[in-house]
This record gives C-alpha cells, structure tokens and sequence, in this order.
C-alpha cells in the first residue's frame, strides 16, 4: 500500500470534518444569540460544546498530524515552496479561527455574549474563504 496514498487520505477526511464544523458551529451561534428562552439555550450550549471538543477539536488535531506526515513524505525541502508556505498560513489563520470560536463558545456557556447574530453570519463566510484559497494553492500550485 502506498503509504502517501494513506496519509493523503486521513488528511482529507481529517479535513472535511473540522471544516463541517468551523461551518456548523457559528451557524448554531446565529441561531443561540437569537433566543431567549433558557431551556433552549442548554441545549445550544450542550450543542456547541460536543460539536467544539468531540467532533472539530480531535478533527483539527488530525488533520494537523496528517498534514505534517504529508509534509514528511514529500520531504521537508518542500517547505520552501511558497505554495506550501502560503497553505500553512492559511491553516494557521483557519486554526485561530477555531480557537477564536472555542473563546465565543466560553462566552455563551457564561451567558456572556454580546454580538449579534448578523456578526455570526458574517464570522460563517471565513472558513469557506480559507478553503477556496487552500484548495486552488494545494490543486494548482501556482507559485
């Protein structure tokens, strides 16, 4: 078996799954900063949590675990590829955004939050944004 071929391939579905929820996740925020009713609010928050540390955490962890194995398999000399220069930004900008909502997570298990649900629909465009530009450098390699 190739062993690239393998990586490759956990690093994908790693992938889709973080992205799944780096799109759900604000999404149900829109919906929680919406309501007002408590027993509703328990349930986002339950929500959000398992969505935040069972399923987009360990996704995260892996797609990051992968995609270096990746980077060891074509050999780390790759590196000075701006294409891949240019990919790990953006993957760090994506990894920020995770933690940035793990701090608007905290905020409405705290019944602390102040922003509007326009402001969640807005923050919901940045992954999607991110992933156009990771997968036309990763296809095309233009640089």
């Amino acid at each position: 078996m190739n062993s690239y071929l393998l990586f490759k391939s956990l690093h994908l579905i790693a992938v889709i799954s973080w992205m799944a929820g780096l799109l759900y996740l604000p999404r149900i925020f829109v919906y929680h900063s919406e309501n007002n009713n408590e027993i509703i609010s328990n349930v986002f928050k339950t929500m959000e949590r398992k969505l935040f540390y069972y399923i987009m955490t360990p996704a995260m962890i892996l797609s990051w675990i992968f995609g270096l194995v990746l980077i060891h398999e074509i050999g780390f000399d790759q590196l000075g590829s701006l294409w891949i220069q240019l990919k790990l930004i953006l993957v760090a900008i994506l990894t920020a955004y995770h933690f940035y909502l793990g701090l608007l997570l905290n905020q409405f298990k705290e019944d602390q939050n102040k922003k509007t649900s326009k402001f969640y629909r807005y923050i919901n465009e940045i992954p999607t944004l991110l992933l156009i530009l990771i997968v036309f450098i990763v296809i095309f390699k233009p640089i």
